[in-house]
Order: C-alpha cells, then structure tokens, then sequence
C-alpha cells in the first residue's frame, strides 16, 4: 500500500444499484452469485451469493421516517435522486447523522464529472431513528443489535465488510418519480463500507468516508471495476481489459479512443498500464485504484453515458412542442451544468440560423424574429452535450442530444 493511502477498496457487490418504481420488488429478489468485495488493505475479493439472508421476516411490513429534500435541482421524473439513510443514529444522534450525510453527498459533488453534472441529482436525507446508538462492529462479529436497517460489520465472514438489510432500507426509502441510489451510513467510525444489490454502505463516522462514496459511485454510475494489482481479474468493465494498446486499436474495443490523450489530473497519458492481475488500466492511478485520486477519462466518459441514460437533456419545455398561436417566448429548457460547461442550444426558423439578437441561451422571443403577419414558420431548439469527456459521438446523437420544434401560427 501506497504511503499516505489508508486503503483500496475492493470491488463491491453490485456497489449501489438503481432502484426505480417500476424495478424495486425485482430488486429484492435478485439471485446468484455477485461481485462481491471487501474494504480494506490486503482484504481478498471473492466472489459470493448477495447476502439475502439478511433480509428480515418482514419485508413488505410498512418503514416510515422523516423525510427531507435537502437539495432539488430539478423535477425527480428527470433526476436522480442520492437518498441518504441511517441506521444506529438514536433521536439524540440525528445532528450527527445530518452533519455526516452532508459530508458524504459534498464529497461526491466534490469529484469530476459529478462536480460538473451536479445539476443532475436531487439529494434526499431519510432520518431512520434507532433504540441504540451505534451498530455491531468488526469486535462483535456481525453480533446485530437489531437497528432498524440492520447494518452490521463481518458481513459474509469479512470484517471491513459493512451490510445493510436491503429490504428494510428500500421500505424507508420509499419511492420516486424518477430513478434513485440509496446510500446507507452506520454510525460507526470503523473504517469500512461495501455496495449491495440495492443499497451502497459506509460509516458515517469514519475519517475516509467521503473518499470511499467516491470510489464506490464509480462501481454504481459508471460500472467501473477495481483497478488495483489484487482485484479480480474480471475484464468485464469499461475500465479493463484483457488487450493491450495495440490490441485495442486494431479491434476498436474498450477506451480505443482515447489512447494517447493527456488524462486531466496530470497522471500522464491514456494507455494500457498493466496491473499485477494480469488485466491494463487506462492509467497509472485512479480513483478505482488509490482512494482520493480522479477518474481518469474512459471513466469519466463512461459515468457521463450512465448519467444520460438515466436524465435527458432537458426539460420538458414549455410551452410544449407542437403549434402554438403568435409570437410567444420559447424555453427548451436545457439542464444546468456547473461550471464553464454547458449544454449547447441551437436554435433554427425554418432551417435558418436565428438571429442571435432574438436568442437567451436556451428561450427565444419570436416577437424579435423578422415575420410577416400570418406567415406559419417552425422554430426548432437543438440541445446537445458538445463535452469533451465523451468521445462516443453515436452515443452523443442517441442520448446527450434532442431537438424539440414549435409551430408558430396567425
């Protein structure tokens, strides 16, 4: 291990899994075997059944707790939603819990791409209250007090491994409009965490709790794998593979595209930087290989291609498309980026180029377009994602554009 890196994580059981409305009881009954992995230096990866033994008698019994929209960025029908939930927080602990959960979505917001595309979460707190503070720890071995999400260190016989009761936790998560993560903190200051079929887990309390949410929504959005020298040797993630450079070329495969760019974090060059394993990384380090690093450009690209296959583009703009009567203000309404990066409009009258003088980023007022009384012409908006994290441009043109056309009429 790396002087100064308090540990690697290992790649986690299906790390944080999309729950949506329609997908939630199919959720909880997935079967067979998952990645499933351990927090911690030296810890070994296996693979083993998810833990749904865990899953309490009463699964369909009712789970109410205080619910607060802590952030909202937008309509849940087109965001997605971080819901943070506790277990081992009694009535007393609440302010801890709400003080350690802003720590924990910060810290996601605090790494790109996240930092940039921050406008498309909604953050959620769920403020589960427990009899007694604290949760079984690695000293108990996997003893559970019975906390309500029933989170609990030794889980599957490893000690950094940190489960929740997946069932319990989707009960008090409740629904969304929209798709959404569910992450779990245990009051603990125990390093550890893992992810799970439906939930993704950390100590709330540990001093490497951000940096391991950081690592483990690689797993989640991008389904990234583990890129250090003892993890698996499972090439099947956008961010590993069995070729070489050369290899990737001639067969166009994996992060072929990017080969030879200059990665932002100033880690050198994209290649094939083979790891003990057997399998090549895009780069000498990442955040799936040291915590605290960045991701590096493939993955990057490829938690970006998650994001818009889960949020369009824009809103639903208004008025709605279709004919509308005289000269009213047009807004396609594209998603907010933070930074300098934002979304591209286009906006044409009848295939021509508009006047910018008539155009505000993404509203135009047909009052300042140069029509004659009664003439019928059609505005159309093109929203795209002109980023250039994302080198795909069949997946730009199918996901990270729309265009929406307005008829103008009398």
């Amino acid at each position: 291990m790396p002087p100064g890196n308090p540990g690697r994580l290992v790649r986690s059981l299906a790390a944080l899994v999309l729950v949506s409305t329609a997908v939630l009881p199919a959720a909880l009954e997935l079967a067979g075997p998952s990645p499933f992995g351990v927090i911690g230096p030296g810890a070994p990866a296996d693979r083993a059944a998810p833990p749904h033994q865990a899953l309490r008698a009463d699964l369909r019994a009712p789970a109410a707790a205080p619910t607060f929209d802590i952030r909202r960025t937008g309509d849940p029908a087109n965001r997605i939603t971080l819901v943070l939930l506790g277990d081992g927080y009694t009535a007393a602990d609440q302010e801890l819990f709400r003080q350690q959960a802003d720590k924990a979505w910060h810290a996601l917001m605090d790494i790109e791409p996240f930092r940039t595309y921050q406008g498309f979460f909604n953050i959620r707190r769920v403020e589960v209250v427990s009899e007694a503070s604290g949760i079984a720890e690695t000293e108990t071995r996997g003893r559970n007090p019975s906390t309500p999400l029933g989170m609990h260190f030794w889980c599957e016989g490893t000690a950094r491994l940190l489960c929740a009761d997946e069932g319990a936790t989707a009960r008090y998560a409740g629904n969304s409009a929209g798709p959404q993560y569910l992450i779990a903190l245990a009051n603990s200051a125990e390093y550890g965490g893992a992810g799970g079929t439906g939930v993704t887990t950390l100590a709330g309390g540990s001093p490497d709790a951000g940096r391991i949410i950081q690592h483990e929504i690689g797993h989640t959005v991008g389904d990234l794998g583990d890129e250090y020298d003892s993890a698996p040797d499972d090439a099947d993630y956008p961010n590993l593979s069995t070729l070489n450079a050369d290899d990737m070329r001639k067969k166009q495969t994996k992060w072929w595209r990017w080969l030879g760019a200059e990665s932002p974090d100033g880690g050198g060059t994209i290649g094939a930087y083979r790891s003990a394993n057997g399998l090549y990384r895009p780069t000498q380090d990442s955040v799936m290989r040291t915590l605290g690093s960045a991701y590096n450009l493939p993955s990057r690209e490829a938690i970006i291609e998650e994001l818009y296959r889960k949020v369009r583009p824009t809103d639903p703009p208004a008025p709605a498309p279709g004919e509308v009567a005289g000269r009213p203000r047009l807004d396609v309404r594209p998603l907010p980026l933070t930074g300098a990066r934002q979304l591209r409009v286009e906006w044409k009258l009848d295939g021509a180029p508009v006047p910018p003088q008539a155009v505000d980023g993404g509203r135009l007022d047909t009052a300042l377009l140069d029509l004659e009384p009664g003439r019928t012409a059609t505005v159309t908006a093109t929203v795209r994602d002109t980023t250039d994290w994302v080198r795909d441009e069949a997946f730009r043109d199918k996901y990270m554009t729309r265009s929406v056309s307005w008829t103008l009429t009398g």
